[in-house]
């Protein structure tokens, strides 16, 4: 059953299966092309960047490559004073979310008599944020990035973003990073920023890790630099899956349904419901609401790959949200709080009529770079926890060391490692 401009289909294993296969997540064909991207850029460095800049402004140098004080200075007059106090309420509620998951700095326990073991939390010197800015302008990924790795400690933060004509930068994003207090801004968008902040340039430090979402050629510039500098999450374009019961506004959902797709060609949304009057109230109403629709261009590509699915019952539902693994899950249902109980994958979780995904986008406090493409099945949303490390530490006693002492040789005897058993007895004999 086709109702134009959304495809409505009953849960049949064939046709989940195409659905379960998001396009974006299919960049092989694009690969080559970023990979060679990425070589250029890491054997000529800033040539690469002022040749693809050169799009932007036909005379570009050096200079034009990083953002200036007098430019952040001058954003703040090109932007309303609405969008700046939005931009410091918006941080504030981020870094009160973000500082609730700060650990204790050192923990340590007594393994047994004499053998003392603990763990220490300490932030990464560098890391590297991308923030969008081809099709819109994203300030709000400036605070989702920047915060966390502040609130973890991190020395020092870099941005990298496209630029728009004549080498400006959207002012609201500057706007954003000031407020963050970042000003280590450079303009160098798509897999160019990418591969910058992976290998530097002469005007670009390398960092230690990338962080930030994009388009499906930044998420796979990320994924080919990842070895060289750490990555968060493959985070492509914008998905969304609303798991609604016969309660549900059908209004509200369309309108959250074409919220999640204006972002990019790319991005998808998906309705689960095992009402099917709901499922077809809501195609009605997108139709409706599609001739008047700001982004047409881009929501009509998205809505190639969105899909209302009519479950056998809530259960199958479920178990379908949790194959799905979606970047952002919305639980319009009776009871939101049950059905949370029984939800395994999911990027980030909106429960109930008056939690629309953009108030996670915006200024809700939790973070809005999130795994795509089902990789919610073994990555987290960015946190505190991508900006440090946890090494572990352990302080023995002789008698501590005695009491282990057979237990390592037999071990390192049974993996054939003598010098390793040897490193222990050597400690128990007199020289």
């Amino acid at each position: 059953m086709l109702i134009h401009p959304v495809s409505m289909v009953d849960l049949r294993p064939h046709e989940l299966q195409l659905i379960m296969e998001r396009s974006f997540q299919d960049i092989s064909s694009i690969y080559e092309h970023v990979r060679r991207i990425i070589e250029n850029v890491k054997q000529t460095g800033d040539a690469a960047l002022l040749e693809v800049n050169k799009e932007f402004k036909e005379d570009v140098g050096r200079a034009d490559l990083k953002v200036s004080d007098e430019e952040i200075k001058q954003a703040y007059s090109l932007i309303d004073k609405a969008v700046v106090d939005s931009l410091g309420i918006a941080a504030k509620n981020i870094t009160r979310f973000h500082r609730a998951q700060v650990e204790r700095e050192m923990w340590s326990i007594e393994v047994s008599d004499g053998i003392f073991a603990g763990r220490m939390v300490r932030p990464m010197d560098k890391v590297g944020c991308y923030i969008p800015g081809g099709r819109a302008s994203y300030p709000s990924t400036v605070l989702m990035t920047t915060i966390p790795a502040l609130v973890a400690g991190v020395n020092t933060i870099v941005l990298t973003t496209p630029p728009r004509k004549d080498m400006i930068v959207d002012p609201a994003t500057l706007v954003a990073a000031d407020i963050a207090g970042c000003r280590d801004i450079y303009k160098a968008g798509g897999p160019w920023g990418i591969a910058a902040l992976a290998y530097g340039t002469e005007t670009v430090p390398k960092v230690d890790k990338i962080v930030g979402p994009g388009n499906k050629y930044v998420t796979a510039a990320k994924m080919i630099v990842f070895g060289n500098v750490d990555i968060d999450c493959p985070a492509g374009p914008s998905e969304a899956l609303i798991l609604a019961d016969e309660t549900a506004d059908p209004i509200l959902i369309a309108l959250d349904f074409v919220s999640q797709i204006e972002h990019d060609p790319d991005s998808v949304a998906v309705l689960v419901t095992p009402s099917r009057k709901l499922g077809e109230r809501v195609c009605h109403r997108i139709e409706k609401e599609f001739p008047s629709l700001a982004r047409k261009e881009i929501i009509a590509s998205s809505l190639t790959r969105s899909h209302v699915i009519i479950a056998p019952d809530m259960n199958g539902a479920i178990d379908f949200s949790n194959k799905y693994a979606p970047e952002h899950l919305q639980i319009l249902c009776r009871d939101p709080f049950f059905v949370l109980s029984k939800i395994k994958h999911a990027g980030s979780i909106f429960m109930g009529p008056y939690a629309p995904v953009p108030v996670g986008d915006y200024a809700s406090g939790t973070n809005h770079v999130l795994p795509t493409a089902r990789c919610a099945r073994m990555f987290s949303g960015l946190s505190v926890d991508d900006f440090v490390k946890k090494p572990t530490f352990q302080y023995l006693s002789k008698e501590g060391l005695r009491s282990l002492k057979d237990v390592v040789v037999a071990l390192a005897g049974a993996e054939r490692l003598p010098n390793h058993a040897r490193a222990v007895l050597a400690r128990f004999k007199d020289r």
